[in-house]
């Protein structure tokens, strides 16, 4: 794993020195040009690399020891925000996942586009949620079914 964060980090710095942090994709640029991949590129991996840094954070107060609150109260709360927090590191490993496969989706030449429709899912979409696999359209259907399905 350090290896492929470490592999991660020079990416990023390569990719920050040919799109330049003040870049944002716009809509009269060719859709997907390979400057707009590099920015989501780039925006795939330090959000993928802060979620590492938050965990690393937890794993180290988790090694620090164990809760030793004296009164019951306070014990109960603080394992109550241990259990949140882990909920939260759990959440975020898996998008972890979701990160990993829009990279792999650059590099395939399918990002952008919706898996249901191949139509462009949107650059407001998708600075909004880099990780988005449908356009609004398609994701509002497929909600629609899992529901109808969750009612029966």
């Amino acid at each position: 794993m350090a290896a492929t964060a470490f592999a991660d980090q020079e990416r990023l710095a390569l990719i920050k020195a040919a799109v330049g942090d003040a870049y944002v994709p716009d809509d009269s640029e060719q859709y997907m040009s390979d400057r707009q991949l590099d920015y989501f590129r780039m925006l795939l991996l330090e959000w993928k690399r802060s979620i590492h840094t938050a965990a690393e954070s937890t794993l180290q107060s988790l090694q620090d020891g164990p809760i030793r609150e004296a009164d019951l109260n306070d014990r109960a709360s603080s394992e109550t925000d241990w259990g949140i927090e882990l909920r939260t590191r759990d959440r975020q490993r898996k998008l972890i996942a979701k990160i990993d496969a829009a990279l792999r989706r650059i590099d395939g030449g399918e990002y952008g586009f919706c898996e249901v429709t191949g139509d462009p899912i949107g650059l407001k979409r998708l600075i909004a949620r880099p990780v988005a696999t449908m356009t609004v359209e398609a994701q509002e259907a497929h909600e629609r079914r899992e529901k109808i399905s969750r009612d029966d």
